[in-house]
């Protein structure tokens, strides 16, 4: 098997087009498809299908391209012996997160004096978040308690588990209480994301623990224009605790039997981990997230 053959079938699952991988190695559709059909000739299993109009894996061509996770990392490994870019501690680092964690990551990063760090705002939902490594060295992510893991073919480094409170403003009945319940907030207009992002999840949880579904008055993905809201009076949000924008209007509120939390981690692809200034940069993500976690508790 050729080397090149096994990167195009793991470009494929990971950007999950022919069109989508050709734009990225800067070759055309047709290249692309010969050189996977090449590969496929050495393989006695099918490893893409039509799904529609689109080209995706099989299961074999899923195990094939996690195989070529590895052999990936195994010449990053042999490239550090000769490359002395691999030990660089200044290389440039791309960095990509959602935007609360932007806001909370990104001043860190560039004050620390270490590598030059490009920062990228990406907010999408959270499947599509190891994806991003492609284009990105290290993408800070989140994904809730009850969600899957992120793919073992991804380098995790775990940054914060952040409690989920009920953000309401400072005037409300409710900011009396120091803890509330379902019940409480169920009949409360709510300020939601939009669907398919992980913040959605809870609020459906508790819909379901109040017995009764939540009125949602707004779609906001951005927590500081949610925030403003909340603070103008609009609706309650959910809000997490560490890096939550701060709003002097508002406060946080969590509730009382449910264990509401998200993961925020760093995912790197296992051959880029090796690099010495990525190596850098999640350090100082790790210290900045332990500096959050201490200043809010």
């Amino acid at each position: 098997m050729d080397v090149r053959h096994l990167s195009i079938l793991r470009e494929l699952g990971d950007r999950g087009s022919v069109t989508a991988v050709a734009q990225a190695l800067f070759i055309t559709p047709s290249a692309v498809s010969q050189q996977l059909a090449v590969l496929q000739r050495g393989v006695p299993v099918a490893l893409t299908q039509r799904c529609g109009r689109s080209l995706v894996l099989t299961d074999a061509g899923r195990a094939l391209a996690d195989a070529a996770t590895d052999v990936a990392t195994a010449l990053a490994r042999a490239e550090v012996a000769v490359d002395a870019f691999l030990g660089d501690p200044r290389g440039t680092v791309r960095v990509a997160a959602f935007s609360s964690a932007a806001t909370a990551f990104f001043p860190a990063l560039l004050q620390a004096g270490g590598p030059t760090v490009e920062c990228a705002e990406h907010d999408v939902s959270q499947s599509r978040f190891p994806a991003l490594c492609a284009d990105h060295d290290v993408v800070l992510a989140h994904r809730l308690d009850s969600s899957p893991p992120w793919p073992t073919t991804i380098a995790v480094t775990p940054l914060l588990h952040e409690p989920l409170d009920v953000a309401v403003p400072v005037g409300h009945a409710l900011a009396r209480h120091t803890t509330l319940t379902a019940e409480q907030v169920v009949a409360e207009p709510w300020i939601a994301v939009h669907e398919g992002f992980p913040l959605l999840a809870p609020l459906e949880a508790i819909a379901a623990a109040a017995g009764r579904p939540l009125t949602i008055a707004h779609r906001i993905n951005d927590l500081t224009v949610a925030a403003g809201l909340v603070t103008a009076g609009a609706g309650l949000a959910l809000m997490p605790r560490h890096t939550a924008p701060s709003a002097p209007g508002l406060v946080l509120r969590p509730l009382d039997g449910m264990d509401l939390a998200r993961h925020i981690d760093a995912l790197v692809r296992p051959e880029r981990a090796l690099r010495s200034s990525v190596g850098t940069v999640l350090a100082t993500l790790t210290s900045a997230a332990e500096a959050l976690a201490t200043s809010t508790d």
